[in-house]
């Protein structure tokens, strides 16, 4: 039951600060240069790479959860699988809209 509060908690403040970014940042252009923490205010191409990098962290943060966590093998399983469709999905649309924008 603690894990899923815990997961709850995580979402709902997520789903808080994007939406706070979504309304700061709502008309600002999209940079492609330079530093930019908020990931919303990135081009598309920008996010790709940020994508490609940040996978070997996802990566280490899946096994350190496997290693310590006190999931069973299956929690495990679905965490590990759900985690790498969504970074996949992510990776593909994000590299499919950077190529339509600069086609034109």
């Amino acid at each position: 039951m603690t894990i899923l509060l815990y997961f709850i908690v995580s979402m709902v403040i997520s789903l808080i600060v994007k939406v706070v970014l979504l309304v700061t940042y709502k008309d600002k252009e999209k940079l492609d240069k330079g530093f930019v923490f908020p990931y919303i205010r990135l081009s598309y191409r920008r996010k790709t790479i940020r994508t490609l990098w940040t996978f070997p962290i996802i990566l280490v943060g899946l096994i350190v959860i496997y290693l310590y966590g006190e999931l069973n093998i299956m929690w495990n399983l679905i965490l590990l699988m759900v985690t790498l469709i969504l970074t996949f999905l992510q990776l593909a649309n994000n590299y499919k809209k950077w190529k339509k924008y600069e086609r034109g």
